[in-house]
């Protein structure tokens, strides 16, 4: 049931972090459960990283700027440009519009990614539990996956997906504690 009388927000801006970070763990799940060999790479895997990990986190990012955080800011707009620019590496090529990124090229990609989320996570030791988890698990799912571009061993990929819809998971949680959370008035999930 949703509540007919609304949360009082202090200035007017409802709270952005809980789409950016559902956006970001459940296409992120959904993702890995590929890499982890579930099911073949499909339309709406793009489809999810296009709406939803890529618009929706964009979106988030700017309301927290309007709130005036910049970690959000960046966090949120990153990655929603990330699943973006990810989906048009897939989806490009099959225009013929210019070649597929090469093993080399994908373990650049992804070990850029991984370099700013561990610099990303620095900033999370002053915030919570659970963001410090999102982004310590997020490094360590770029740097596996540009192992296994880089070595070529798939084995290297389906440990990602694993490790990474963890990630994930870990996300939708901390999305879903903000929002039950301020619901509720309370903690009934702890952020830690």
């Amino acid at each position: 049931m949703i509540p007919t009388t609304p949360v009082a927000v202090k200035d007017g801006i409802a709270n952005p972090a809980p789409l950016g970070l559902c956006a970001f763990g459940m296409t992120t799940v959904l993702l890995n459960l590929h890499n982890a060999g579930f099911f073949e790479l499909n339309s709406m895997i793009l489809a999810m990283g296009i709406f939803y990990g890529g618009l929706a986190q964009v979106i988030a990012g700017i309301i927290e700027s309007k709130k005036n955080n910049t970690f959000g800011l960046t966090a949120f707009t990153s990655y929603g440009f990330f699943w973006l620019s990810l989906v048009g590496l897939i989806v490009i090529p099959k225009f013929g519009w210019t070649a597929a990124p090469s093993e080399n090229a994908m373990c650049a990609y992804l070990c850029i990614w991984g370099l700013f989320t561990f610099c990303l996570f620095f900033g999370t030791l002053k915030l919570n539990r659970a963001l410090q988890i999102i982004f310590a698990t997020l490094t360590i799912l770029f740097f596996l996956l540009a192992a296994e571009h880089a070595t070529g061993n798939i084995a290297i990929g389906k440990f990602a997906g694993y490790e990474g819809i963890v990630c994930g998971l870990s996300a939708i949680y901390a999305g879903m504690a903000n929002v039950l959370n301020e619901v509720y008035g309370k903690t009934v999930l702890p952020l830690g």
